[in-house]
């Protein structure tokens, strides 16, 4: 039995690259592959042939924990500066990972993800957006970036509605999507916020 996982955007952009593919078995790179739930899996167990890269080694081994006996393809690695030939990926994404930096090595990895995915290819990337409830605590580091703590502390950095769009301006439009998420977390309600991009390398 197929796992189900709880992040309807991954969803979505399987929806896509399947409308896009033109092999059988295309392949597709993570970057931010980590992690107790890695969304490889889901492209793993609908044909695609998968990579990943991933800073933290811990995170690698959850993520091969999760995965079990499939072979995922992650690696350690810095997305900012990617170990792959040009025009390597049918597909690639980050999901839920390169707002964890600086803007100006979101620029770089942004730049890295695009130069390794195919023409014709999709990218796919989400950020955090102003609307999140955690944006403005922690140590200021200006223009929306934030030092906060979670287990250890972690850079955020959030955007306003089409602040990003300058990085995906060389690139065909597909779909941007702006969306607030209302929760419980540790007992208490939250508000999220994210936009996320699919576009196409010309």
């Amino acid at each position: 039995m197929k796992k189900v996982f709880r992040h309807a955007p991954l969803y979505q952009f399987l929806y896509y690259c399947d409308l896009e593919k033109t092999v059988e078995t295309p392949t597709i790179l993570d970057c931010g592959a980590g992690g107790a739930t890695p969304p490889l899996t889901l492209f793993h167990s609908h044909g695609y042939q998968t990579y990943g890269i991933e800073f933290n080694l811990k995170q690698i081994e959850k993520a091969n924990a999760f995965a079990g006996d499939l072979s995922l393809n992650i690696m350690q690695g810095d997305m900012r500066k990617l170990r792959f030939n040009d025009n390597s990926f049918d597909f690639v994404y980050s999901y839920n990972s390169i707002f964890h930096m600086k803007k100006t090595d979101i620029a770089q990895s942004l730049s890295e993800m695009k130069r390794v995915l195919k023409p014709g290819g999709l990218i796919f990337v989400n950020f955090l957006s102003t609307d999140d409830f955690r944006c403005g605590e922690g140590t200021d580091l200006g223009s929306h970036q934030y030092e906060q703590m979670e287990d250890a502390p972690v850079i955020h950095a959030y955007f306003e509605y089409d602040e990003a769009d300058q990085y995906l301006g060389d690139m065909t439009f597909v779909l941007k999507e702006r969306r607030i998420i209302e929760r419980i977390f540790e007992g208490e309600r939250i508000r999220q916020g994210f936009i996320d991009y699919i576009a196409r390398k010309n």
